[in-house]
């Protein structure tokens, strides 16, 4: 029997699978419920031949990968944002698409994103949650400070509203409906406080540490928390091969499209990791304020173009560097990467 090869369109509620053979001509093609035990049995027949699953890289594609792989299955996560059908096809449907998924693994021309390993996945995910917890806690401190001050006309500034009391509140506002309003919206963030402190210790308590946390601790602006950060959404960093790579998934490249000399459009900007991006961001921040070198390369950048910029600039810095830090676990070396 001919070499097949398989294409799963995965939805929220049902997949599309598909299966090729050399020819492109469809073997299989069936909608499916989002059960992994039916998916496994429709593909039962085709596994001896199968020379690989592609999935899109969707929301929801763990269960579906993890068990295929569990199972025995070569998976390949295919990256949407690197695939693109024919723009003069005038009708595509999910079969289409999943056919599209097929027939790119059978050219060997699909673009692949990373499988993140299941056993880190899980602590990694943790730790993002941690990040839309310190979102809420800001939300919630910003709209303490908004009441504040269009019904008293004063502000309090963070560490200031952190201390606020019930009794406090009541004799700050003026109507009683005001001060609950205040305290319920404190007591929401005090709880969030508290439970973002406790993601922090179940991360720490259970990722393991690889020798790079250690190195990539002696980056200034890069605490525990950056580190793990860090540490956890680049995974292997053996899977980028240049350190051009790794800069550009943190979203410390710049996107554009030059054509004779000038532009012609912007790409992708928003392609690679939001997690890494946030965190090298706000490891400049804090080394601008601590190294007096980073401090003096920045406001060089900041006086030849917008803060925004020059920030950038300093995150970019910091992520090449971090680049060498964990790949050959050495400590950070300031004249090196702001040379």
């Amino acid at each position: 029997m001919k070499k097949l090869y398989g294409g799963i369109d995965l939805h929220g509620h049902n997949s599309v699978v598909v299966v090729l053979d050399e020819e492109d001509r469809v073997q299989y093609r069936k909608r499916l419920p989002n059960e992994l035990q039916q998916i496994l049995l429709q593909l039962t027949p085709f596994r001896a031949h199968l020379q690989g699953l592609v999935v899109e890289s969707t929301y929801n594609w763990y269960w579906l990968v993890d068990g295929l792989q569990e199972a025995g299955y070569v998976v390949h996560l295919a990256n949407p944002a690197a695939m693109q059908q024919y723009a003069g096809l005038k009708y595509t449907n999910d079969d289409s698409d999943a056919r599209w998924l097929a027939h790119l693994l059978r050219l060997g021309l699909l673009p692949t994103g990373y499988i993140y390993p299941k056993e880190e996945r899980a602590v990694r995910d943790l730790l993002r949650k941690r990040s839309q917890l310190v979102r809420q806690r800001t939300m919630n401190l910003l709209s303490i400070q908004n009441l504040l001050i269009r019904n008293t006309g004063h502000a309090l500034n963070g560490t200031q509203i952190k201390q606020l009391t019930p009794r406090t509140i009541r004799e700050l506002m003026p109507f009683s409906e005001q001060a609950l309003a205040l305290e319920v919206t404190v007591a929401v963030m005090q709880h969030v406080a508290e439970q973002i402190t406790c993601v922090e210790r179940a991360v720490q308590a259970r990722v393991k540490l690889r020798p790079a946390f250690q190195s990539l601790r002696t980056v200034p602006g890069i605490g525990p928390i950056l580190a793990l950060t860090i540490m956890l959404e680049t995974g292997a960093i053996t899977r980028f091969p240049t350190v051009g790579q790794f800069a550009s998934y943190c979203r410390c490249v710049g996107s554009t499209k030059l054509s004779n000399g000038k532009r012609k459009g912007q790409g992708n900007s928003k392609n690679g990791n939001k997690y890494l991006a946030w965190a090298f961001v706000e490891a400049a921040h804090f080394a601008i304020r601590y190294e007096p070198q980073i401090a003096q390369f920045y406001h060089r950048k900041r006086a030849k173009t917008k803060v925004v910029v020059a920030l950038k600039a300093v995150a970019h810095k910091l992520a090449r560097a971090c680049y060498y830090i964990m790949r050959d676990t050495v400590p950070f070396d300031v004249t090196r990467a702001f040379a």
